[in-house]
């Protein structure tokens, strides 16, 4: 041993539930004596390997006693902390810090290391010159071999201090029959390090720690032992005990247990810490800022759209109702209803996209362009109509009733319905019923809920109509094109972003993926339509994203002298509107894109921009050039208005046609026709109207029988369905790298590596009876998730945590299972069930990633990364705390559990953008959705969305994902299957057998 290199090494007796190293070397193990270890070598303090992941952690104390290097290595990630820094993989990191495998977070006055593969964390408090306390916690079964695991080492020096013996007659009543051990480990600890304070007070205060705060100790060491309290930065004040996560803007009312007491640096009573701020600074709930899109607000500040204003108040928005009337949008096969349910149609066909006091009808032709076929005869049908061309590319319809139509007319054809306001659920077509309910959007012409877009598109067809418009890319030139040219849209620094705070991109760059991919040999074209669609979308909010054409190669041209303009405005635009008042200038119509005249000039007759002296007048009888005119009784500047009868179609002949839109042109056709007051019912007969026949997932029904769907009860009748409605549950999952569907039915990615909240009735209120959290476990590839571990609190008496395929239970103090029946636990097959029968509360999960939460109807206030169950869905991804809605990410990132700290989320990788290689492979695999396998069940359950989440986690194929990820995927769409009564024995020897081989007798769980 040389002269740099020592060691002593003392034994007594100290248990503990953990494994402490403090002061200058006293050793705390899991199990057996505490011991002294005067060294400063390099020592292993636990090494042990759980389920194939290795755990190795190492000291070295330097010359002054304290600890100068510890290094972590969990899973051969390898952190190291020296000189006050954080060390991993070599690289500094700053707090909080997440990596997939590990979180590390300020915890009170001490510093947490918490692993994500293994039930253990790792606690410290530096000083200067190092760190005098380290702890390591875990929940493990397993020998482990270092100073940590068992000892016996025996050795004893005398030396006794008088501070050890003044400390020590102040805590009689603490463990007085192990008095003399405390005090001769005191003196070893102190030896020699007299003139280090950190080294005595470290000791003194684990000491206290053990005896508690109703110990006369508790509050008289400190001047005892003139152990000075650390100080805490800016206005923080120190508490031996107090919460580790302090309460703060971002979450005022953090929940804690005891467990997470500690020693702390708080806040003054009544004041947060406002973690938004650069600065360590308490400030009063009521002042604490707001942030929306990486912006901070200070309370009474103000942000605004052109559809709804918020108002930022003690560290939370709120904001107004949307002003903003609802909107039908139908852009290529993709239709947005009024109450914002997203879909595709099926088929290039006729529809009635909404049907008010007359129809309007939409073609697709063979290129998938929206042709509209009502509109020449609108100004007939309707009392009054203004009909004008906006700018070069949109056409503008207003009704006197109070229907607005905008027709963008190139460069492809796409069609925006505006209802009136007093037909609120007196609406039907495509465009659903404007009731502000998603849940009834897919009400067919027949007024039955269809569950999936098809049979319901294909109810409001006009004539017969073929499913041919593919779902997938069927040409892998044009998806690298359309993945390459579509991501710009999500670039956080591009010139989308200012809008992405504003409007969630994943549908709108999902539709631009699909229309390029499948637009024929116009790429670029397609890529553009889609990239425009977003960019008016940002435009009727007032957030106007840039000159976004030139950056994406998107440029139009323009006739003549006209300009391209973002934000053209029909009012006083061309020559005829400057001889009398233009009626478009009392319209509110929303600025548009395309060529148009610059400021100061007028478009003529003959699409030329003049200034405005160089205008010819317009009147009743004509036009005169410009200059001096005298027009005898002649009025200028009338509107004209045409009306008629609307027509009647005389072709109701069969029970189908009772309830199918027919078109404004058609007429009485030749042909066979069952006789008088009788019509041809679905099977060929000829039957009289009360026995007429009625048609649901393209199933055929007779008069008075009934079927279930969306909890409505419908009987048929007259060849129409009569529904009654009943209190609907809810259901929400997860599944995989992020799959969520909500309880109304949204679906989103996110996969983060914190802790969130899936669903809970607090909502920002003390009061609550319940919470889920969930947190993915990551397999040995850090980008792929490999099982999660479900947190459930119920009414603060018991606490479930469902991990490593078991459920553990910790009951809060004075509360006993035999005092209430709480809740019951059952494993049927591979999943767990977990019941609560008096709140309604019903737990589903399968042991890996996939987590089914089902709720009562009576559940109306509820939160989270789930929804609010308030059967809409276009409200479902709101901020915590807010109705600001957001994009997937930042809606994420805010329901992230506060304790402990973890950063945000800001880039995702996609498995198929992460494997590209593997794309192929996978929408090969997964078309076992959208295949003959599934047939049966595409008119029940849309497989859309859940063939795109089988995609993405079949990508992940170098490792598990296309096993674990593919099967839990299938068995996801499987499930929503049988919920609707259509089992599929989907499984073989080769695929996903495994289940099978298992759990042979339970085939209803190995379908679902």
């Amino acid at each position: 041993m040389t002269s740099q290199q020592w060691i002593l090494v003392v034994c007594f007796s100290l248990a503990s539930d953990t494994c402490r190293t403090f002061g200058s070397g006293v050793i705390q193990p899991f199990n057996g004596s505490s011991f002294y270890v005067k060294s400063n070598c390099p020592f292993t303090l636990t090494r042990f390997i759980h389920n194939r992941v290795e755990c190795d952690i190492t000291t070295q104390r330097g010359n002054n006693g304290l600890l100068v290097k510890v290094e972590i290595i969990i899973n051969k990630i390898r952190t190291v902390l020296q000189n006050g820094s954080i060390l991993v993989e070599k690289k500094s990191v700053s707090l909080p810090y997440d990596h997939t495998y590990q979180h590390i977070f300020q915890y009170g006055i001490y510093t947490k290391l918490r692993s994500s593969l293994l039930p253990l964390s790792v606690t410290w408090h530096n000083v200067p010159g190092g760190i005098d306390s380290l702890e390591q916690e875990h929940e493990l079964r397993t020998d482990m071999t270092g100073l940590c695991g068992k000892h016996n080492v025996q050795g004893m020096i005398a030396f006794l201090l008088v501070i050890c013996r003044n400390f020590f007659s102040t805590a009689l009543d603490c463990r007085p029959a192990s008095r003399p051990y405390y005090i001769q480990l005191c003196d070893k600890n102190i030896y020699s390090y007299e003139t280090n304070k950190y080294i005595g007070c470290a000791f003194f205060k684990e000491v206290v720690q053990q005896c508690g705060n109703t110990s006369y100790v508790w509050n008289t060491w400190r001047s005892v032992t003139k152990c000075a309290p650390p100080s805490c930065p800016g206005d923080l004040v120190y508490v031996e005990q107090g919460p580790a996560f302090i309460p703060s803007c971002s979450n005022p009312n953090p929940r804690f247990t005891n467990q997470d007491l500690t020693s702390s640096c708080v806040c003054p009573k009544g004041k947060v810490l406002n973690d938004y701020a650069d600065v360590v600074h308490c400030v009063d709930v009521s002042n604490c800022p707001c942030v929306f899109a990486g912006k901070t607000y200070l309370t009474g500040d103000t942000r605004s759209t052109k559809c709804q204003s918020c108002v930022c108040n003690g560290g939370k928005w709120f904001c107004s109702e949307n002003i903003c009337p609802s909107r039908c949008i139908i852009e290529g096969q993709f239709v947005t209803t009024f109450d914002g349910k997203r879909y595709v149609v099926p088929g290039k066909c006729t529809y009635v996209a909404a049907q008010v006091q007359f129809p309007i009808n939409l073609t697709f032709n063979l290129n998938q362009l929206l042709l509209i076929s009502s509109l020449t005869n609108l100004c007939d049908l309707a009392d009054h109509a203004l009909v004008f061309w906006q700018s070069s590319m949109y056409v503008q319809v207003h009704t006197s009733f109070g229907m607005k139509i905008q027709v963008q007319m190139s460069p492809e054809i796409q069609l925006y319905i505006t209802p009136p306001r007093k037909y609120t659920g007196r609406i039907s077509g495509l465009c659903g019923n404007n009731n502000n309910d998603t849940t009834d959007d897919f009400t067919t012409s027949s007024r039955i809920i269809e569950n999936s877009p098809q049979p319901f598109a294909l109810s409001w067809s006009v004539g017969t109509c073929r499913v041919n418009i593919p779902s997938t890319c069927s040409n892998i030139d044009n998806e690298i094109f359309a993945d390459e040219k579509c991501s710009v849209m999500n670039n956080p620094n591009g010139i989308f972003a200012k809008c992405h705070g504003h409007i969630p991109t994943d549908q709108y760059h999902l539709a631009c993926i699909q229309r390029t991919c499948n637009c024929g040999s116009n790429l670029q074209q397609c890529m553009c339509v889609a990239l425009a669609s977003y960019a008016k979308a940002c435009a009727n909010l007032g957030v106007a994203v840039g000159d976004w054409r030139s950056v994406t190669n998107c440029t139009l041209k323009c006739e003549r002298n006209q300009e391209f303009i973002y934000n053209i405005r029909a009012c006083n635009h061309t020559c005829l509107s400057l001889s009398g008042p233009d009626p478009r200038c009392e319209l509110d119509n929303s600025p548009v894109e395309g060529c148009g005249c610059p400021e100061g000039t007028h478009l003529n007759q003959r699409n030329i921009c003049t200034p405005k002296a160089s205008c010819v007048c317009h009147y009743y009888g004509g036009t005169t050039p410009p200059g001096p005119v005298v027009i005898d009784g002649r009025q200028n500047g009338k509107v004209c208005v045409h009306c008629s009868e609307y027509p009647v179609s005389t072709a109701q002949k069969t029970c189908d046609s009772l309830s199918k839109p027919l078109g404004a042109s058609m007429t009485c056709e030749s042909g066979c026709y069952c006789p008088h007051d009788q019509y041809e019912d679905h099977h060929g007969n000829c039957v009289s109207l009360d026995n007429c026949t009625c048609v649901y997932s393209g199933k055929v029904f007779s008069t008075g029988q009934r079927v279930k769907t969306n909890c409505k009860t419908c009987i048929c009748g007259r060849g129409q369905w009569h529904c009654k409605e009943e209190p609907c549950p809810g259901k929400c999952q997860v599944y995989g790298n992020g799959h969520y569907q909500t309880f109304d039915s949204k679906w989103y990615r996110f996969d983060g590596h914190c802790q969130y909240t899936l669903v809970e009735d607090y909502c920002g209120n003390r009061n609550g009876s319940f919470s889920v959290r969930v947190e993915s476990v990551p397999c040995c590839d850090e980008a792929l998730t490999c099982s999660r571990s479900i947190i459930l609190d119920l009414q603060g008496k018991v606490t479930l945590i469902l991990s490593d395929m078991r459920v553990s239970r910790h009951l809060q103090k004075g509360w006993t299972l035999e005092d209430d029946l709480l809740y019951t636990t059952h494993t049927v097959g591979l999943y767990i069930i977990i019941s609560v029968p008096n709140k309604g509360i019903t737990l589903i999960w399968d042991k890996h990633t996939r987590i089914t939460i089902e709720l009562q109807p009576k559940w109306r206030v509820i939160c989270g990364l789930c929804g609010n169950f308030d059967s809409s869905e276009t409200n479902d991804i709101q901020i915590s705390g807010s109705k600001v809605e957001s994009s997937p990410l930042a809606f994420g990132n805010s329901w992230k559990v506060a304790v402990p700290p973890c950063s945000d989320i800001t880039t995702e990788m996609f498995p198929c953008e992460r494997n590209s290689y593997c794309s192929a492979w996978a929408q090969r695999r997964c078309m076992i959705i959208t295949g003959d396998t599934f047939k049966d069940c595409h008119l029940k359950v849309d497989p859309e969305p859940y063939y795109h989440a089988c995609v993405q986690e079949s990508c992940a194929c170098e490792f598990e994902g296309k096993f674990l990820g593919f099967c839990t995927a299938v068995a996801a769409y499987a499930e929503a299957c049988s919920d609707e009564d259509v089992c599929v024995n989907w499984r073989t020897p080769d695929l996903c057998r495994m289940l099978r081989q298992l759990f042979p007798d339970i085939m209803v769980l190995l379908n679902s």
